[in-house]
């Protein structure tokens, strides 16, 4: 597996500046949150991979088999092909520090690379994410920054799931936040407010 094995958008940065990746929702590409994150940390790297799984023409990054029903085996295979990707864009850059911001069907398939592979990303964005399983204890998440982002009313990421995603995090020791807006799975300019503050901390000082 190598830094080509999914399409992508790439924007880079100087020397060891940060390196963002941003993982879209289903129906999504990667230019959905790419610009995005290169406004909230200017002069960040930034790579943005397209999923590479078609649920009837909309691109997501792993399977599943109904609402909020994830395909276990396929989600693992591609976990580990997204966490050989982003090493192997670590390696070439060999970034300050690594970033994950990932909304929906991305928001999942970054906390899925966080949860087997722990020392990859130091700080993730976790827009509307949905784990519905009960992960396994990862003690390498330890001091690890996590935002959450959810809407009170999100049919497709009952608060409930939020909240046993944040008791999970707090569990492993991470720095977790949440922000909740009033709505449903759209993106509330809210949380776009909650992301800048979260990523303009400087976490040697947070």
């Amino acid at each position: 597996m190598s830094h080509d094995s999914y399409l992508y958008k790439e924007t880079l940065g100087q020397g060891d500046a940060p390196l963002v990746f941003t993982f879209h929702g289903t129906g999504g590409n990667e230019a959905q949150f790419h610009d995005l994150a290169t406004h909230l940390l200017p002069g960040a790297h930034v790579i943005s991979p397209r999923g590479d799984v078609s649920e009837q023409g909309a691109a997501r990054f792993f399977r599943r088999t109904g609402e909020g029903v994830y395909d276990m085996a396929d989600l693992a295979a591609r976990t580990d092909a997204m966490a050989h990707f982003m090493r192997a864009h670590v390696a070439r850059l060999a970034p300050s520090r690594v970033i994950g911001l990932g909304y929906s069907n991305g928001a999942n398939i970054l906390a899925s690379v966080m949860l087997a592979q722990p020392d990859l990303v130091q700080e993730a964005v976790l827009l509307h994410p949905l784990i519905p399983w009960q992960p396994a204890p990862q003690p390498g998440l330890r001091k690890t920054r996590v935002l959450i982002s959810a809407g009170e009313r999100d049919p497709i990421c009952p608060p409930e799931q939020t909240r046993a995603l944040q008791r999970y995090l707090s569990a492993q020791g991470s720095d977790v936040r949440i922000h909740w807006h009033a709505g449903g799975h759209e993106i509330a300019q809210s949380e776009l407010s909650a992301v800048q503050d979260f990523l303009s901390t400087d976490p040697g000082k947070d």
